[in-house]
């Protein structure tokens, strides 16, 4: 386990007290400087936690430095599910596995209930994102949602469409089972590639008309994939670019 820069072991647990739904507010402000109008209140972690939904934070001490938030939902077909809306850390604590760790108790806590399926969205742009979900959690992809949020205040936005491939977590797939415990899974034949330039974060920022662009792009190709069937199944990291691989659905 990671230790936080008080020196003590970071502790992943459910968030129950108010203070606590506070500080994962605090967060938000924090990480996308969302406009108050936009941020998850308060009263959504609370009423998340009495329907079923899962509210979990990492503690460095006594302090929050990240949290990860889910509500239950229902799909057309009556199945159960969680949306997982929103999972955020503290930039100081990056890169030392808490995003992990939060989902993988996600996924426990879920299958001790005996709910299977986890889904989330996120920016296609965001590759970062797209390697953890993909790659180090064992999501796929089968449908976007274009402009999904309409254009928010966040300067992570950078002012474009919020597009969003939905993820879909399965969590006793042969896929998930396998990463969450680090062993290799063989994914099926790989069809077709759709790549965003590594250095995307870049170009949002200093030249959003291509951003804008490539944005477009991949949208568009994302979809005429998903209306044959296909499905996002993996993901590769270039210098040059971050790479989507797209290949058949695999059941789950």
């Amino acid at each position: 386990m990671a230790a936080g820069q008080t020196g003590a072991v970071i502790e992943v647990r459910p968030l129950t007290r108010t203070e606590d739904f506070e500080a994962a507010v605090q967060i938000q402000k924090e990480i996308w400087g969302f406009d108050d109008i936009e941020l998850l209140p308060l009263r959504l972690f609370v009423v998340s936690t009495k329907v079923g939904g899962q509210v979990l934070g990492a503690f460095d001490g006594g302090r929050l430095v990240a949290f990860l938030i889910a509500i239950p939902g229902i799909r057309a077909d009556g199945r159960r599910y969680l949306h997982s809306h929103m999972l955020g850390v503290l930039a100081e604590y990056r890169d030392r596995g808490l995003g992990r760790r939060l989902k993988l108790e996600q996924r426990r806590e879920a299958l001790s209930r005996g709910i299977t399926l986890v889904e989330w969205t996120f920016d296609p742009l965001e590759l970062k994102n797209a390697f953890f979900n993909l790659q180090r959690l064992g999501a796929v992809m089968r449908r976007f949602n274009p402009n999904q949020y309409g254009t928010t205040s966040s300067h992570l936005h950078g002012g474009l469409p919020t597009d969003r491939l939905v993820a879909e977590w399965y969590l006793a797939s042969p896929r998930a089972e396998a990463i969450a415990n680090g062993q290799p899974f063989q994914r099926p034949l790989i069809e077709e590639r759709i790549s965003v330039p590594a250095d995307i974060a870049e170009i949002r920022r200093s030249d959003p008309k291509r951003a804008r662009d490539i944005q477009a792009d991949i949208g568009q190709r994302f979809q005429e994939h998903f209306k044959r069937g296909q499905a996002v199944i993996g993901f590769e990291v270039s210098p040059d670019a971050g790479t989507y691989l797209i290949g058949p659905w695999e059941s789950e």
